[in-house]
């Protein structure tokens, strides 16, 4: 078959560049390109009205009027198609030296009669060769009729689309107007609100400090007057016994009018309008923690969706990649360092090393994300590792090397990034969520208790393994949860 590549370029160098069948009737171009006069007649009438022709091929201008018959290229076509219909060797079959005229449709190959009786393809449905042309042209006739639809049909969906895009663009400054609309009313809603507790604010102060001014003044009187009376009264008493008994019934008088009279106890009224206004303080306060809370900041919105898409899994502890250090619950889901190593077998999977331990769960897809008890260690690391990360000799704690994860080191908190990125955190996490997420090849971590973020590794490609959790005991003990 070596000459099969230049009698195909010689099939094509005669095929019409329009129908993409032999030429019949070939016309040449000023341009040198070859077409069915049919075909080039049926391009000519249809985009005349368009403006200047030009050649289908090349795009230079052409005239309708400038067609020329080649009737050397006709007669090569005919040749051609005789050749076809008395095939040459060059379509025999090359074991057999028979005629091609069958078509394995298993195979998809031509065949002769001694291939189609062979072992290899005597169970295999076998067509005649034109058979076999005419139905596979029919197959893709319609693949060409679906193609051709869907290209007609781009405009109209690029158009529809384009709608709906301009429908929502408007929703979405609606949207926009009346959430700028709403708050407006709420701004203007709370000042009204705040005028009032501030004016009665104002004017209980000014109650308050008339008090003041009044028994400021009241004091200024009452000390002289009762310092001259208490002066009578102790000069009475220094008078002969018969004189101060003659005045006894006025000097009782004037001792029971000149007693101070206590004024009334305003400061218990007023006291008792600061406190209710301090309860309506209180119960606004409430009702602006229950609002802030039916409205979660950015952060937690997107923290929520975060885990939220995620699937917790029920993740246990691989015994059989276990540091001999380190001592495991019955359960499987707790760890602690112990200060001896246990007799195990050194087998490949187990971390020789470093007290290192896997999760038996392994994840190629999808997100999940499960929980790691830190209590009070200060010294542990959680995360996740590739199952082909290295078990023995001393490790490096890094994506490069396998490993994301977050350690407590003492009182430093840092991912173990290379270098090692320091974590500036608020409070000392309890518990940790590890979230893993395969298709997109990131790993974050959440602090439990507050919901708030710890740390995101950059996306990193995750295909060619399963992810595992890993864990790193220092003198602390670790539990996964669920």
């Amino acid at each position: 078959m070596a000459s099969a590549a230049p009698v195909q370029g010689i099939q094509e160098e005669t095929m019409c560049p329009i129908c993409l069948e032999y030429l019949t009737d070939p016309v040449t171009m000023d341009c040198g390109h070859n077409f069915c006069q049919g075909c080039i007649s049926t391009y000519c009438d249809k985009w005349e009205g368009y403006g200047p022709l030009e050649c289908p091929v090349c795009r230079d201008r052409i005239q309708k009027g400038n067609l020329r018959p080649n009737w050397q290229l006709g007669n090569i076509v005919w040749k051609i198609r005789q050749l076809e219909l008395n095939p040459s060797k060059e379509n025999l079959c090359e074991t057999h030296q028979e005629k091609l005229n069958l078509f394995c449709e298993e195979d998809r190959e031509a065949v002769c009669v001694a291939c189609w009786r062979s072992p290899q393809h005597r169970s295999h449905r076998v067509l005649l060769m034109e058979d076999a042309a005419q139905k596979y042209k029919d197959q893709i006739q319609l693949h060409l009729q679906s193609l051709k639809k869907e290209r007609d049909e781009i405009p109209a969906v690029k158009l529809r689309e384009e709608k709906r895009l301009l429908e929502l663009l408007a929703k979405t400054e609606a949207e926009r107007q009346k959430i700028v609309s709403v708050f407006m009313q709420l701004h203007q809603f709370l000042e009204d609100q705040e005028r009032l507790p501030l004016a009665q604010l104002e004017k209980l102060d000014k109650e308050i400090r008339k008090s003041q001014d009044e028994n400021t003044t009241r004091e200024s009187k009452e000390i002289p007057r009762l310092s001259e009376l208490i002066g009578e009264m102790e000069e009475t008493c220094r008078q002969p016994a018969s004189k101060f008994l003659q005045d006894l019934r006025s000097t009782l008088s004037r001792c029971e009018k000149g007693k101070f009279q206590q004024p009334a106890e305003k400061s218990l009224e007023l006291e008792k309008r600061l406190g209710e206004l301090s309860q309506n303080n209180i119960a606004l306060t409430e009702t602006l923690k229950k609002f802030k809370d039916t409205l979660p900041s950015e952060r937690e919105k997107r923290r929520r969706e975060s885990l939220g898409s995620h699937r917790r899994v029920n993740v246990t502890l691989d015994p059989d990649t276990a540091h001999p250090e380190l001592i495991m619950s019955e359960d499987w889901k707790s760890v602690r360092w112990g200060f001896t190593e246990e007799d195990l077998p050194d087998n490949p999977e187990r971390f020789d090393i470093l007290p290192c331990v896997l999760g038996c769960e392994g994840f190629t897809s999808g997100r999940h994300c499960w929980g790691v008890e830190v209590g009070g260690g200060r010294y542990w690391a959680v995360g996740v590792a590739r199952e082909s990360v290295r078990r023995k000799g001393w490790i490096s704690h890094s994506p490069k090397d396998g490993i994301w994860a977050v350690e407590r080191c003492g009182d430093q908190y840092q991912a173990l990034t290379s270098p090692e990125t320091p974590l500036p955190l608020s409070q000392v996490p309890s518990r940790i969520w590890v979230s893993l997420d395969c298709e997109r090849g990131q790993v974050t971590f959440f602090d439990a208790e507050n919901q708030g973020p710890i740390f995101t590794f950059p996306p990193a490609s995750f295909t060619g393994g399963r992810m595992r959790p890993w864990l790193r005991v220092g003198r602390s003990q670790l539990r996964l949860w669920p």
